[in-house]
């Protein structure tokens, strides 16, 4: 089983691309978990989600406190948040930033495990016209933490956003070509 915490902010689309994962790992046989926890529910406040996704019955069913991977949508929550409390070194943490992974590393004290950053916020705005990093972040989390293969996750998004955006074929297209190329772009494996 693979555990997963996502530190976002309201409006992000932090809850729903846990949601996603979860919906995309099940389409393909998994057994899944995909569950916000809110502090105060407003736009621009911090939000956690969480993912678990696995070859068997799950039956944990609490928050996560010792993830495998750590995704921070919003990169201005490192530093205010413990965004690594807790996660396994043999895992990794997954940031929405220009920069690269060294630099990342450098500005988190005490962990010493793998970082990955995809520029997110540029790759949302060229293939979206607007600012939606759940996106590009859910496709960076496939790549790097493996739980499917690359094709068979992208054709279950492709179904999973057809559904929810049946009238705007045109954000489906959009949230593919994001979804790929942050995929093909994720820094740091």
């Amino acid at each position: 089983m693979i555990e997963i915490r996502w530190h976002g902010r309201g409006g992000q689309g932090t809850k729903t691309a846990a949601l996603f994962l979860a919906e995309a790992a099940f389409e393909l046989g998994k057994f899944i978990q995909g569950f916000p926890e809110y502090g105060p529910e407003r736009m621009g406040a911090p939000i956690t989600a969480y993912n678990r996704i696995g070859d068997s019955p799950i039956k944990i069913h609490s928050n996560i406190y010792t993830p495998d991977y750590v995704v921070v949508v919003d990169e201005t929550l490192i530093g205010p948040i413990d965004v690594v409390a807790g996660l396994d070194e043999d895992g990794g943490l997954i940031v929405n930033t220009p920069e690269d992974p060294q630099s990342v590393t450098e500005r988190i004290a005490g962990y010493g495990g793998r970082v990955y950053t995809i520029d997110a916020r540029r790759i949302s705005e060229e293939e979206l016209g607007r600012y939606f990093p759940n996106i590009p972040m859910l496709g960076a989390v496939v790549k790097v933490t493996g739980i499917m293969e690359d094709r068979f996750f992208v054709e279950a998004m492709e179904e999973i956003l057809k559904h929810k955006f049946a009238t705007k074929p045109k954000v489906v297209e959009g949230n593919i070509r994001a979804l790929t190329r942050s995929m093909e772009e994720v820094v740091g494996i």
